[in-house]
């Protein structure tokens, strides 16, 4: 009886060592798949960010241009300046929209994939998900622009820009008070988003810099 007892036991033993092979096995395998994807998504969020990191130094720079052009002009509008005239072409160009798109397809689905929990250092997460909401404010300055552009700028084109004047060699814009209140705005606007376009390379900066560590 005792040795049908042992040998009982015996198997219950063997068992349950199997399956604790077998579950630290499985663990094993599940840990090296998730540091696997983990490292992945390392890999393609550190792309994304240094493209948005490019994608804001170029909108500083162009920001930058359309601000000087506008501090150029604005002094002449609503005066009897014939150089006014050398600006009007560039004056044109401060009117293209310089926007930006982050590229957050990689963090967008970590979140809806619930694969963020793979990122288990919590500093690395905090900076992770602290860059991303930078951008809903950066963004808020961005249509600061696209507004003024929609309220303001197109109805005044349709309005008072005379094309044929410019076409003969005149200044195109009529009711210059107007214009240059326009335009006062939109220097307003393109300072406050070449801020948000530097806070943009820092954040990227801040993030890469921990990215990098892992």
């Amino acid at each position: 009886m005792k040795q049908k007892l042992r040998y009982a036991l015996g198997e219950i033993l063997i068992v349950i060592i199997g399956i604790s092979i077998a579950f630290s096995i499985n663990k094993c395998a599940e840990t090296q798949k998730n540091n696997a994807e983990k490292k992945q998504y390392i890999e393609k969020l550190k792309q994304d960010i240094e493209v948005d990191k490019r994608n804001f130094q170029e909108n500083v720079e162009a920001i930058q241009t359309k601000i000087t052009t506008l501090n150029q002009i604005i002094p002449l509008i609503n005066t009897d300046s014939p150089k006014k005239l050398n600006l009007q072409q560039a004056l044109f160009g401060t009117f293209n929209l310089t926007e930006f798109y982050p590229k957050d397809i990689t963090y967008q689905t970590m979140i809806n994939s619930g694969d963020l929990k793979l990122i288990d250092d919590f500093r690395l997460k905090t900076a992770i998900e602290e860059h991303y909401a930078n951008y809903k404010t950066i963004l808020k300055d961005y249509t600061r622009q696209e507004t003024i552009h929609k309220d303001y700028l197109g109805d005044y084109l349709i309005h008072y820009a005379n094309y044929d004047k410019m076409r003969n060699g005149g200044f195109a814009f009529e009711n210059e008070a107007l214009l240059k209140n326009i335009l006062q705005s939109m220097a307003g606007s393109f300072n406050m988003k070449k801020q948000a376009s530097e806070k943009g390379i820092k954040s990227c900066d801040s993030l890469l810099s921990v990215l990098n560590q892992y």
